[in-house]
C-alpha cells in the first residue's frame, strides 16, 4: 500500500450538470504504480484526444501538417466541425483539442473572442468534452481563457495550459480565477521540471479546485528526450503515492510531439531506404512515445495520428483487463522456462 493518492478529475459535463457534452471522463484515482496489475488494476482507463487546427493557417502554410496525417483527414480539414466528428465517429478519439494557433502575434495575431468561434464550432459538432488549445502566448492565451471559461461556462472544458510566464507577468491569477469561477479545469504546463510543475501547482491552488488540475510535464519526441519525460513522469508519480500533495494530479502526455522529429515525416529518399516510407515510420514512431508515456503513468494522451489511436485503444483494452491477475499465478515466473 501506498500513502498517496491521485487526485481524480472529471472532464466534461452532461446538461443535467449544466453543460451540453453526451459524454465525460474521470481520470486519476491511482493509489498505485502504473500497471502494477499484480497490486490493483487502474481505477480509470487513460483518454485519448486529437487535434483540429485553424484551416486558414493550414493552407497559407504556417503551420505543417504531416503528410502522413493530412491523408487521413484532407477532405474535412476545411471544416473545423467535421474534422471534429472524424475524430470523433470515425478515428475513435476520447475528446476534440482546438488549437487556436491564429492568436499567436507571430501568425494572424487574431483577436480571442474571434478565434474562440472555432472552439463553439466544435462544441456543435461534437458531444465529447472539449480542450481549448491557446498560442503559447501568455497573454494571449490568458484572454482566450478567461473568455472562453465565461462563453463556455459548466462546459468543463480543459484549457491548455496555463503557465508560469503567466505568473511572471501578473496575469495567472485572474485567470485562474476565471477558470475555477466557470467549473473549467487547468492544464499547468512546466518544461522537464519537477520543482517548477510543484511551483505552478501551489499558485494554481488558491483559486483552482484540486480536482480541477491537470498536469503536462512535457513529452519529448523519439530520439529528442523521450527517456527524460518518461522519468520525470515516473517520478512525478511515484512522489505522488509517496505523499507529495503538490504532484497528485492527473498526467497529460503529447505524442503529437513527436512528429517534430525530422525521422517522423522524412521522406524516404532523404533519411535512406533503411529508414522505410514515413507513412510507416511516422505512426510507428508516435506509437512508440505513446506507449512509453501511457506505462509512465499518462492518464491522457494527446495523439495525432488515427492508428497510433487506434493502436493504443487495443493496447488500453489488453491493459485494462489484466486485473483479474492473481499474484500467486506469477510468482513462480523466475523460474519458467520459455519453448
Amino acid at each position: 500500500t501506498y500513502p498517496g493518492r491521485v487526485e481524480e478529475v472529471k472532464i466534461g459535463a452532461t446538461r443535467s450538470e449544466g453543460g451540453s457534452r453526451g459524454r465525460t471522463y474521470v481520470i486519476g484515482g491511482e493509489t498505485n504504480p502504473p500497471y502494477y496489475i499484480f497490486e490493483k488494476p487502474p481505477p480509470h482507463r487513460p483518454i485519448i484526444s486529437m487535434d483540429v487546427f485553424e484551416y486558414d493557417l493550414l493552407k497559407a502554410k504556417k503551420i505543417g501538417l504531416p503528410k502522413a496525417v493530412r491523408m487521413h483527414v484532407k477532405d474535412v480539414i476545411h471544416d473545423p466541425g467535421e474534422w471534429a466528428k472524424r475524430n470523433v465517429d470515425k478515428f475513435k478519439a476520447d475528446m476534440v483539442v482546438v488549437h487556436l494557433l491564429s492568436m499567436d502575434p507571430l501568425m494572424e495575431d487574431r483577436e480571442p473572442k474571434e478565434a474562440l468561434k472555432t472552439v463553439e464550432e466544435v462544441l456543435q459538432a461534437v458531444d465529447v468534452p472539449v480542450v481549448v488549445g491557446g498560442c503559447g502566448d501568455p497573454v494571449k492565451d490568458a484572454e482566450a481563457f478567461k473568455l472562453a471559461s465565461d462563453m463556455f461556462s459548466g462546459e468543463r472544458l480543459i484549457m491548455s495550459s496555463v503557465t508560469l510566464d503567466m505568473a511572471d507577468k501578473g496575469i495567472l491569477d485572474e485567470t485562474a480565477k476565471a477558470i475555477a469561477q466557470h467549473g473549467h479545469i487547468a492544464l499547468a504546463f512546466t518544461p522537464i521540471d519537477l520543482n517548477m510543475a510543484r511551483e505552478l501547482n501551489r499558485k494554481l491552488y488558491g483559486h483552482v479546485p484540486r480536482d480541477s488540475i491537470i498536469m503536462d510535464l512535457t513529452s519529448a519526441a523519439l530520439g529528442y528526450g523521450t527517456e527524460y519525460s518518461y522519468t520525470i513522469m515516473e517520478r512525478a508519480r511515484l512522489a505522488a503515492l509517496m505523499g507529495d500533495k503538490e504532484l497528485q494530479h492527473p498526467i497529460m502526455a503529447c505524442s503529437a510531439n513527436t512528429w517534430a522529429a525530422r525521422e517522423a515525416w522524412m521522406k524516404e529518399a532523404e533519411m535512406g531506404e533503411i529508414w522505410g516510407p514515413r507513412e510507416l515510420r511516422g505512426p510507428i514512431y508516435e506509437a512508440v512515445c505513446a506507449i512509453v508515456y501511457l506505462l509512465a503513468g499518462a492518464d491522457w494522451l494527446m495523439v495525432e495520428h488515427p492508428a497510433v489511436t487506434r493502436t493504443l485503444r487495443d493496447l488500453i483494452d489488453a491493459l485494462m483487463k489484466k486485473g483479474a491477475s492473481k499474484p500467486e499465478d506469477i510468482a513462480d515466473w523466475v523460474s519458467k522456462k520459455l519453448g
